[in-house]
């Protein structure tokens, strides 16, 4: 692999720039990420066809440890940070339009789930101290710092199971499951939070609680903002990151929806496969998101960097990339309609519409 080749992810920082227009000039370009990230991007990708192929053994030993890969992802989070101190400081702007400040909010939401979230899931499976703290960064920006434990202890064990808030069962809509995903997501970080402090016998009501410390620097975030830029620049950002987050639910949302794993005779469930999350190999949304949308392999092994993610012929795959089968989730009867045809086509030992 080229380093041109590797430089493809630059393509991601665009989003960033396309955001940085829109913050500077507003008006009707306040809505630009928005057009850019649900309009553009999938009407390229209805366009454009997968690109499903996989490193050689050799080509992945060679990028598996190159630190620019690491560096890309790095950038990221000063990237998005800087970019969130630009959307604070216009947005109390009092000359502006209430359809303005809408479409601030929104573009603000997609980089906070973009940038925020993506980048902060990437960077919570690393093993490095700095890479882990960059990832509790880029989640506070959403104020979702307690996917963090969640989607590691939590989802990652559990998905495609009852058991997994993060996983949608078959005929769930997305208004439904955005609701049991968030509030039950929440309520499972601190119960892995309680069962980890419980093994180190350590108290739960101290700091050595992570779950109580997420909170505190959260509130203390909002509390700053709300101080030092106004209360309602505070609320902004508040649905800004509401934005985010439910943004990362509808990933989620699209990800495993109507998937499950078999329960064994012990109780246990099968190991995960590729053919328990929903996979994309658009190249578009590949490159926007780090390859979050090569979503079997990153389940089917979760320490393996976003570089060398492979596609799985037994995955099954989306019709067209994350950005528009998040708008057609949108709405349930079209969903519905696509994807029970396209569980009703696979060819692999699911068990479907398990209630």
């Amino acid at each position: 692999m080229t380093r041109s080749q590797t430089l493809l992810y630059l393509f991601a920082f665009l989003l960033g720039l396309v955001a940085l227009v829109a913050f500077l000039n507003k008006g009707i370009l306040s809505f630009l990420p928005l057009v850019y990230g649900y309009a553009l991007i999938p009407l390229l990708e209805l366009m454009l066809p997968p690109y499903t192929r996989n490193l050689n053994n050799l080509e992945e030993e060679l990028i598996k440890d190159d630190q620019v890969y690491d560096w890309l992802i790095y950038l990221t989070v000063p990237f998005h940070i800087g970019l969130l101190v630009l959307f604070l400081l216009e947005i109390g702007n009092p000359d502006l339009q209430g359809w303005e400040i809408a479409g601030l909010i929104g573009s603000m939401g997609i980089l906070c789930a973009t940038y925020g979230i993506n980048v902060g899931h990437e960077l919570g499976h690393r093993t490095k101290k700095h890479e882990r703290f960059l990832a509790k960064v880029s989640l506070l920006t959403s104020l979702y710092m307690h996917f963090y434990i969640e989607h590691n202890r939590g989802h990652h064990k559990r998905v495609s199971t009852q058991e997994d808030p993060a996983s949608a069962r078959y005929g769930e809509n997305l208004y439904q499951f955005w609701g049991r995903s968030v509030w039950n997501s929440y309520w499972s970080a601190w119960d892995l939070e309680r069962e980890r402090l419980n093994k180190k016998a350590l108290p739960f009501l101290s700091l050595h609680n992570e779950m109580l410390r997420f909170q505190l620097i959260q509130f203390g975030l909002l509390l700053l903002i709300g101080l030092g830029l106004g209360w309602m620049t505070m609320l902004y950002f508040i649905l800004a990151g509401i934005s985010g987050f439910l943004t990362l639910e509808t990933v989620n949302y699209i990800e495993h929806y109507g998937l499950s794993r078999s329960q064994l005779p012990n109780g246990n469930y099968e190991r995960v496969q590729p053919y328990h999350s929903w996979n994309s190999n658009h190249i578009l949304g590949r490159l926007m998101l780090f390859e979050l949308s090569r979503h079997s392999d990153h389940h089917y092994l979760a320490s393996r960097k976003y570089q060398i993610l492979r596609h799985h012929a037994e995955a099954p795959q989306m019709p067209t990339g994350y950005p528009g089968m998040m708008i057609l989730s949108l709405v349930p009867p079209l969903w519905f309609r696509v994807m029970h045809k396209e569980i009703a086509d696979l060819q692999i030992p699911a068990e479907i519409g398990r209630t």
